[in-house]
């Protein structure tokens, strides 16, 4: 719902009815990820998509028929259909499950609060109840860090949910739960697609130079919240890099301890150390790799200025087990020259590192597309609790 956001906010707030579509749950090589939204208006527009393309039309029938009063709001599954080749389906031959409900100031009054929030980058999550008993469907909860708003219509539900959701909103995980039709953990009959509108990740750079702007730039067109870091300040300057969210002038460990000491550090971090001098990254990585919360660390260097680096590591006391968490020399390889490519490079491994992926050329892979480790799987709430 967040690329969508702004629209279904202003349609909302001028008391316009509209049909949001979510998809809750991918199987195999599904085109969107769960999330993924699209608006149909009561003008007719659709805004936003589900599939790319592929049941883009379907959807929006059935949008139009739950703003007209002629269908309830439904979870509606859309895959390959082996008995009619003519069937709506998906051509990747992955399986989406769309909820598609109405939207309005009455049956969705928290709607202003979380686009506040969103904007704000505070933490807020939306449980929905998508499929189960008919009274229960369409109910939300919608959950802060400190506060909770709305109800299922159970209140042992609620309860599960409260704690369930405050747990993958602080991974910044979005996912379809299934209880019992009471709230059982272990049980069965009822599923809530819980959506986390987490902070953006955060990428901190480190080394105000050349490449360092190229990683920014990279950094915030993948949504990630960027800092860049130096202990010179007359190289760490907002004017060299533009596209950072901030230029913080700190010796970089320094910098690094203050930020984990403030809870500013979790596991959605990635570090990358670019300055390949030992007397910046030795004592920076020394932090960053006695940090358990953050997800990725690289560090940029040559394979002698990797082996000295981790030599002097060594000595400092890291461990082995500690130094196995650092990807040097930093990104994967692409045959990268300039500061772009070089970008590139970094960012791939770090999106390979986030899914688990291995880097290899798709055409040289047989089987699907998105492994079962990277896409988000149906969640038990036994398993959440």
């Amino acid at each position: 719902m967040r690329d969508v956001l702004p629209t279904l906010e202003g349609w909302w707030a001028e008391g316009r009815p509209v049909a949001l579509a979510t998809v809750v749950g991918t199987f195999r090589s599904a085109p969107r990820q769960p999330g993924a939204s699209m608006l149909v208006g009561d003008d007719g527009q659709a805004v936003g998509s589900v599939s790319g393309g592929c049941v883009e039309g379907a959807v929006y029938e059935l949008g139009s028929g739950i703003l007209e009063g002629t269908d309830d709001a439904t979870l509606q599954r859309y895959g390959v259909s082996d008995d009619d080749a003519f069937a709506v389906g998906l051509t990747c031959g992955g399986i989406l499950d769309v909820y598609v409900e109405r939207v309005d100031r009455e049956s969705f009054p928290q709607l202003g609060a979380i686009a506040e929030a969103v904007r704000e980058h505070r933490s807020v999550a939306v449980a929905t109840v998508v499929s189960g008993p008919a009274e229960r469907v369409g109910r939300r909860l919608v959950v802060w860090p400190d506060e909770v708003e709305g109800s299922t219509g159970s209140v042992r539900l609620d309860d599960a949910l409260r704690d369930d959701v405050r747990g993958l909103l602080a991974a910044g995980r979005s996912a379809l739960v299934s209880y019992g039709t009471d709230g059982e953990r272990r049980g069965e009959g009822l599923q809530v697609f819980v959506e986390s509108f987490a902070p953006p990740p955060r990428l901190i750079v480190f080394g105000a130079i050349d490449f360092a702007a190229a990683v920014a730039r990279m950094g915030t067109f993948l949504g990630m919240r960027v800092t860049v870091c130096d202990a010179r300040p007359v190289f760490a300057t907002s004017s060299r890099f533009p596209e950072a969210h901030e230029v913080v002038v700190d010796w970089p460990h320094r910098y690094l301890a203050a930020e984990a000491e403030a809870g500013r550090i979790d596991g959605r971090t990635a570090l990358a150390v670019l300055t390949h001098d030992p007397k910046f990254d030795v004592p920076l990585l020394e932090v960053a790799l006695r940090l358990p919360e953050i997800g990725y660390i690289g560090a940029m260097g040559s394979r002698r200025t990797h082996s000295d680096r981790e030599q002097r590591l060594v000595e400092a006391g890291v461990t082995e087990a500690e130094l196995a968490r650092m990807s040097s020399p930093i990104g994967l390889d692409l045959g990268a020259r300039t500061p772009e490519e070089t970008a590139v490079s970094i960012a791939a491994e770090m999106i390979a590192h986030q899914w688990g992926g291995r880097g290899t050329p798709l055409s040289r892979r047989d089987g699907p597309i998105h492994t079962e480790s990277n896409v988000e799987p149906v969640v038990s709430a036994a398993s959440l609790g």
